[in-house]
This record gives C-alpha cells, sequence and structure tokens, in this order.
C-alpha cells in the first residue's frame, strides 16, 4: 500500500521549490503523478489535510488520481477546502469525523474597466460550471445543486458529507454493537472469542497430531512382535 500526502497549499510545479524551502507544507501535480508512478498499479492512499490552492493544479491532480489504474482510497484527516476539495471527489472517499470541507466558488484578483470586469465574471463562471462536475459525478446531485453549494461557500462536517454523498464513508465509524445485559455481566469482545478460537483450533491440531503419534506407535509395535512370531 502505498501513501500520498495531500498537504498544504495545492500549487503549481513551478512553485513547489519556494514553499520547500521555507519548509512549508505544499503540494503539487508532480508531487503525485511521481508517487503515482512509482506505485505502478499498486493500491494508494491518499491523506488531505489542505486549504485549498489554485485550481488548475487541483484539477490536474484529481485528473491524475481517476486515470490511476490501481486502487485509491481517499481519506480527509484535516480538512480538505476549495482546490482540496476537488481532489476528494477522485475516488472512494474517507473522512474523519473531526475534518471539515469546504465548497466555494472560484475567486481571482483583476484590474481593467468595465469590459476587463465583465470578462473576468464570465471566466470565472465558466470555471465554477466545470469544477461542479467533480462534486456531480461523485455525489449525483444536479449541476443546480453542485453550484447553489458552491455559491454558498459551504463548510460540511462529516455527517453532512456523508448525506450529501460528497463522500463515502466516516473513519472509525464501524463499532460493536451495544447489548443490554443483567448485573456486572459483560460478553466477550470478538476480538476475545477470535484469539480463544485459535488457541482452541491450534490445540485441537496438536490434539489430533499426538492422536495419530500413538496410533502409529501402536502399528510400529505390532508389526514388531508379528516380526518375532
Amino acid at each position: 500500500m502505498r501513501r500520498i500526502n495531500v498537504y498544504g497549499v495545492i500549487i503549481p510545479n513551478d512553485y513547489k521549490w519556494y514553499f520547500d524551502w521555507f519548509d512549508e507544507d505544499s503540494t503539487c501535480p508532480r508531487d503525485v503523478t511521481n508517487m503515482l508512478d512509482e506505485a505502478n498499479g499498486e493500491d494508494v492512499e491518499v491523506y488531505i489535510n489542505s486549504p485549498g490552492g489554485v485550481i488548475e493544479a487541483g484539477s490536474e491532480i484529481y485528473t491524475s488520481l481517476r486515470e490511476y489504474k490501481g486502487s485509491i482510497k481517499i481519506k480527509i484527516v484535516g480538512q480538505a477546502c476549495s482546490a482540496a476539495s476537488i481532489i476528494a471527489m477522485a475516488g472512494y472517499c474517507e473522512m474523519s469525523p473531526t475534518a471539515l470541507m469546504m465548497v466555494h466558488c472560484v475567486s481571482t484578483r483583476a484590474s481593467g474597466n468595465h469590459s476587463d470586469m465583465e470578462k473576468t465574471a464570465e471566466v470565472l463562471r465558466t470555471a465554477d460550471d466545470a469544477l461542479s462536475n467533480a462534486y456531480m459525478a461523485k455525489s449525483g446531485m444536479s449541476k443546480e445543486e453542485a453550484l447553489d453549494m458552491m455559491e454558498e461557500e459551504t463548510w460540511l462536517t462529516a455527517e453532512q458529507a456523508k448525506e450529501k454523498g460528497l463522500i463515502d464513508a466516516i473513519m472509525f465509524e464501524e463499532k460493536e454493537p451495544l447489548r443490554l445485559t443483567a448485573s456486572n455481566f459483560e460478553l466477550p469482545s470478538e476480538e476475545k472469542m477470535n484469539r480463544i478460537k485459535s488457541m482452541i483450533e491450534e490445540q485441537s491440531i496438536k490434539t489430533d497430531e499426538s492422536a495419530f503419534l500413538i496410533q502409529k506407535s501402536k502399528l510400529s509395535l505390532l508389526r514388531l512382535k508379528g516380526a518375532r512370531e
């Protein structure tokens, strides 16, 4: 099992050296593609704890994960915000019960006259429309639902993300069933029962081997007696 960490801001490849120089967490597409190439079809776990970043870089990472021929399991362990939430849509995804996901519209900075501003707004709407496809493909929600969620800058707990179909499971969710008992009586755990069962089976094998050896010894004695007579 290979592990890929998507930690810190999501950045283009050319910016990676800068964040590495200051020893700051960051993830660029090359980080992920190199790890996937090394994995070469092996099962991969992707751990996400990122506030987001550049959408083009997030889209490239998302696409690389979707194209990977092996099994992908994604785990959101801290936060998956903005571009990082897009990456989380790339495969089977679990989320820590203490983690957060945030979905919002694309943003940028612009300058110029009214035509420039109108053009920028058009580009942003187009970008929102493109990114909404990741949420739609994962959850089955409509484009209108996805765009409304982005427009509201929606913050989601693990439970809310699961309800919307944006994740598949909540980490540590499976627990042993709770049973009511009288007094201080307590049923043995499943783990304890399995351990005892293994010990019994092992002892049974040893007993069978002992019985076989005893029987073999008896046969050997009979053969010796027959030879003497």
